[in-house]
Parts: C-alpha cells; structure tokens; sequence
C-alpha cells in the first residue's frame, strides 16, 4: 500500500502557497537537485546540502538566509521506489524553467505544481519529459479558460494519458475544482506508476539543500 499522489488535492497539502514536486527515475535526490539548481532562470543556481530538515525547520532557514521565505528557494528530498523526488519550499513559484533538460540523458521526470494562493487563480500543472523531450503536460483543472484543449506533448504519449481522463470521466465542468484536481492526480498516478510518501513530507525530516547562486 502507497500514499499515491492525491493526497496533494487538499488544501495546504504541504505548506501555504501551494506545492511544486518534481519526480525523477533515473536519478540520485542528490542527481535531482543538481539538475533543478541549474534549471532556476536567470543566473545559474548551485544546490547547497543544509542537513535534514521538517518543512518548517527549512523555511525558517529560508527566511533566516536570504531575509524573506520568498526570497531563497530550498529542496526536501527522498525516495518513493523507483523515483527520487524533490518537494521546493520558498519562493518557487515562476522560477523553473521547462523540464525538458532535468530529463537529459534517458531520466523520466514529471512535475506536480499548484500555485494555491495565486488570487487568479492559477490551475495546478501536470508536465512528463522523458530524454529531453516533452511528453505530455495539461493543468489538472482540465478547464478550458486556462487554455485546456487536450493534453499536449508527444502525440501518441499524450493521447494515452487523454484517454485515461477520459475514461475516469473528465474534463466534467460540473464537478468541484478540487474533485477534478483530485481525480486527475490520480490518474497521472496510475499514468506514471508515482507515489509520493505523505508522513515523512508533512511531519518528518528529510535531507535539504539550498538552491543558492553560484
């Protein structure tokens, strides 16, 4: 029995502000948070290790560095089988570029981001890259006032995930955003084979790096 993925739907699932989770197979966590440091726009980004922390330890490390949470990005990083994953605390938000270059050199990568308290609001995003290459990314509202047309990407990739929404009922613009949020986590989950472990990134303490300029 795993936690699976659709545990992240709830409100505030990991911290205020939202989440964004990148999961890699193929890579160390260490590996990952390479890669996401030099995916940071702008001046290139070193990951930093800052030992093991809670979710909270991490953002008051955050704040207590660059004199704003919002101003620092850290990582949490683990393991759910196959798959290294790296949880983003801080200022994430808008600052990644595509996923396609963590995926370099035959990785699978996929990213769960949700910008909870953006007053617009912003729909969570789903992207799946594999050896460079886009494979398929939707919002996880399915809604088309945020540019929903179908799921893009590789056509025949992108179409096996579309008939996996279709199949469990979606898009269904009667239903609940956060039911359509939940169903849809669960069906990239069944997509990707992914899990992410609930305890150890809510209440544990997990190793962390800092995502500081070089």
């Amino acid at each position: 029995m795993t936690d699976g993925t659709t545990w992240l739907a709830a409100p505030r699932s990991i911290t205020f502000g939202g989440y964004h989770v990148v999961l890699a197979r193929g890579l160390t966590p260490e590996e990952l948070a390479d890669r996401l440091a030099e995916n940071v726009d702008g001046v290139r980004h070193v990951a930093v290790a800052a030992g093991e922390h809670t979710g909270s330890s991490l953002e008051e490390l955050l704040d207590d560095t660059f004199g704003d949470l919002y101003a620092g990005i850290g990582l949490r990083l683990g393991r759910a089988g196959d798959w290294a994953y790296a949880v983003a605390y801080g200022g994430w938000q808008g600052e990644f570029g595509s996923l396609e270059p963590v995926s370099r050199g035959g990785v699978h990568a996929c990213l769960l981001e949700y910008e909870e308290e953006n007053g617009k609001p912003v729909p969570p995003q789903f992207e799946y890259a594999h050896d460079g290459r886009l494979m398929s990314a939707c919002n996880l509202h399915l809604d088309a006032s945020w540019g929903y047309t179908g799921v893009t990407g590789d056509a025949a990739t992108a179409l096996r995930l579309q008939d996996l929404f279709t199949a469990a009922g979606l898009p269904d613009p009667d239903l609940d955003r956060r039911e359509v949020h939940h169903t849809a986590l669960g069906v990239v989950e069944q997509f990707l084979g992914l899990s992410l472990p609930k305890a150890p990134i809510v209440a544990g303490t997990l190793p962390a790096v800092m995502l500081e300029p070089a």
